[in-house]
């Protein structure tokens, strides 16, 4: 039986700022991997592409509020500049 990913661990290297920012990140992260894990089975960010963050940006966002979606665009960054990609994502 493998463990579960553990997303905190991962983004630890990246998240600064106040404690709140920070679970907020990680929250949000969360999110993304088990929406991205739903849709494709890729169940840790390392087998991640870019569309799967654009799906996510696009498809599952579609209906929230602009601030909303802009939180998640940070939080899509810090995932992006951990997984060293160069990546680049349009609001």
């Amino acid at each position: 039986m493998s463990k579960p990913f553990d997303m905190e661990l991962f983004m630890s290297g990246v998240l600064t700022g106040s404690r709140a920012t920070r679970k907020r990140h990680l929250r949000q992260a969360t999110l993304i991997q088990s929406e991205i894990a739903g849709r494709w089975q890729r169940e840790t960010p390392w087998a991640w592409q870019r569309k799967h963050l654009v799906w996510f940006l696009e498809h599952r966002l579609d209906r929230h509020s602009r601030m909303t979606r802009y939180y998640y665009f940070l939080t899509v960054r810090l995932l992006v500049r951990r997984l060293q990609k160069t990546w680049v994502f349009n609001l």
